[in-house]
């Protein structure tokens, strides 16, 4: 026997699906019996039962009044015998099903006719094909809208006079049908008003079910109201204690999808606990997973639909008890982040003679941790402007700068950088401020915002001078120096990387020491003092050499080759190339080795080597791209296709 049931949260469409493929279907002949239909109501307060919907089909196969059997057993009996007698195959519509047993006891005894059901839950322990339906794309979202509208009033024009309007209030619906179709009836009956007056007033109150509940224009086809919160408060009101607290706090987890990890330290229960919670939260579309890449149940994130989290939310802020348990849940993500967020960071800094840090063994799993909580770890950072939360996210802010710097994440970067700050100020921590300015000043640089950039070291430096860090103090100095660079203040910079260079000395500390070498180099060989530069990337060069620094030791060839052509001392430089190429290629560090390729690509124009030349700038190119850099990408591009002509 046949059997297929459509399910998806409440609002996706099942009904409408599951009567509009009865119709063509009866156009097509595949049922020529008919259908039967009836409305279970799994999700009302008094559900329609097993024994109640058999009469509603004996009544629609023509059994009623003195026909009727008397008892139970005997009417099933009857609707088995007849759905056996009938030889034109007939389609069975058990419409909203909340529980197996609503059904199970309607399903035909013969193989000969088929069965449809709709429901919420997924029926995984019952041999049913299942049709797990999703939100819309986006483009179909735009489209159901835009007919609905043009169906009422061909003349209504909004659609194509407020496109990204019309685009911004599907995304607010979350792309839910049932939402899309109060919108749409809610633009019918405000027809004089723009299509952004609307997603005005839902950005204002910060709850699209809210918003759209308020203006809901009535019921469906089907006379079902057109409501959003009552649909999403009868999924909540069934689940169990367990899964409705993991879901309330799965509603504050920060970013759009959580790992399992993420999530078990949010509920303060095991992984193994966790996942079983959450695999039955899928069941009922009020959670869906979504699978990384290694097949894992720790790969495996979690992600909440828009309007589920809103709801979720709204759940916490009404009652007192809920929202002290929400805040502790928060607290422990902040934890569990911070910690994990600080094994990567020294994992991702760690040199030779280092402690080993905890979890990572290597370079690529700190990156693979770090990419894929990368969403979340922002978003959490940001809780840090509520005073609770202060302290505990300007440390994880603390963690994530030689992350997004890598990675090239420099608005992430800012914005981490930004909610750090406001943290410091809020709980008056002079130092961590400090930190944050500096880390602000390096984001801001890396987008072309120098000036800016100048300030917020500027201030950094000062904050670390008061309060008698001179040690980093150095760093501050070191990043201005980098600022000023880029502002073409080369001679400021020369100064600012001196004294960076002097504090470092003063604090025995090489390394740091080494990059104010670097840094100085480049600002030497850009105010013309060539030999003096080409001495200092030497001299950065060996001290990255002599503190195990690999991967910086490439960014002091690559600066010494360079300052090595400008003299002249062409074959010097491209083994200075090559050899920063080796390096970052080990390090996977695509930015840098386009920027060396670039270099080696340039050496390589001459009219004889115009091949190289292109091979180089084309390699630049994808490894720019590797590096989210695409401006950078297509210049290299251009110069490659520059040389074919």
């Amino acid at each position: 026997m046949l059997v297929f049931a459509v399910t998806g949260m409440g609002g996706i469409g099942k009904t409408a699906l599951a009567v509009e493929a009865a119709h063509r279907a009866r156009a097509r002949g595949w049922f020529p019996g008919g259908t039967l239909f009836v409305d279970l109501r799994g999700y009302d307060d008094d559900p329609v039962t097993a024994d109640q919907a058999v009469l509603a089909l004996l009544d629609a196969l023509g059994v009623r009044d003195r026909d009727l059997p008397p008892t139970t057993e005997r009417q099933y009996d009857t609707y088995r015998a007849l759905l056996a007698e009938r030889r034109d195959r007939m389609l069975l519509i058990l419409d909203n099903a909340s529980d197996p047993s609503q059904y199970v006891p309607l399903l035909p005894g013969t193989d000969r006719h088929r069965v449809l059901i709709t429901s919420r839950d997924r029926p995984d322990a019952l041999p049913i094909r299942l049709i797990d339906l999703e939100t819309l794309d986006p483009d179909d979202s735009v489209a159901l809208v835009k007919r609905a509208l043009h169906d009422s009033d061909e003349r209504d024009d909004r659609p194509a006079r407020e496109p990204d309007a019309l685009r911004e209030l599907t995304d607010l619906c979350g792309h839910l049908p049932l939402a899309l179709q109060i919108a749409a009836g809610m633009l019918r009956r405000r027809r004089h008003r723009d299509i952004s007056s609307l997603v005005a007033d839902i950005r204002a109150a910060g709850d699209a079910t809210a918003v759209l509940d308020q203006g809901s224009p009535g019921a469906d086809l089907y006379g079902r109201s057109l409501v959003l919160r009552p649909v999403l408060e009868a999924s909540y009101r069934r689940l169990p204690p367990d899964q409705a607290r993991l879901l309330r706090l799965l509603c504050l987890a920060p970013g759009a999808e959580t790992g399992t990890e993420t999530v078990a330290a949010l509920a303060d229960v095991s992984t193994e606990s966790v996942l079983s919670l959450l695999e039955d939260l899928a069941a009922t579309h009020l959670v869906a997973p979504v699978r990384g890449g290694n097949g894992t149940a720790s790969a495996v994130r979690w992600q909440l639909h828009d309007l589920v989290r809103g709801f979720g939310a709204v759940v916490v802020a009404g009652d007192a008890g809920l929202r002290e348990e929400g805040e502790a849940a928060r607290e422990r993500v902040l934890g569990f982040y911070r910690r994990w967020a600080d094994a990567a960071d020294d994992r991702l800094r760690w040199l030779p003679g280092m402690k080993e840090p905890e979890r990572f063994g290597d370079r690529g799993q700190a990156l693979a941790w770090l990419d894929a909580e990368r969403a979340g770890l922002v978003a959490a950072v940001e809780w840090g402007r509520e005073e609770r939360f202060a302290n505990a996210a300007a440390g994880l802010a603390q963690c994530l700068g030689e992350y997004l710097d890598w990675r090239r994440y420099f608005d992430d970067w800012i914005t981490v950088a930004e909610a750090a700050r406001e943290a410091a100020c809020l709980v008056g921590d002079r130092l961590v401020e400090a930190i944050a300015w500096d880390h602000l000043g390096l984001a801001l640089g890396e987008t072309d915002r120098a000036e800016e950039a100048i300030d917020a070291h500027t201030r950094a430096r000062d904050l670390y001078r008061t309060s008698g860090d001179r040690h980093r103090e150095g760093t501050a100095w070191n990043n201005l120096g980098l600022a000023l660079y880029h502002a073409g203040r080369t001679e400021e910079a020369i100064a600012a990387h001196t004294r960076a260079r002097d504090l470092y000395q003063a604090a025995d500390d090489r390394h740091s020491e080494a990059m104010a070498w670097n840094n100085l180099g480049l600002a030497l060989h850009h105010a013309g003092r060539t030999e003096e530069a080409i001495d200092a990337n030497t001299h950065a060069r060996d001290l990255y050499r002599t503190v195990g620094d690999r991967h910086r030791e490439g960014t002091a060839w690559i600066n010494l080759g360079i300052a090595l052509w400008k003299t002249g001392r062409k074959k010097k430089a491209i083994k200075a190339y090559e050899r920063s190429l080796q390096i970052f290629r080990e390090f996977e560090d695509w930015y840098h080795l386009g920027l060396t390729l670039e270099r080696l690509a340039s050496a390589h124009e001459a009219p004889n080597q115009s091949a190289e030349a292109r091979s180089a700038y084309l390699q630049a190119a994808d490894a720019f791209t590797h590096a989210n850099a695409p401006d950078r990408a297509a210049q290299a591009r251009t110069r490659a296709a520059e040389l074919r002509e």
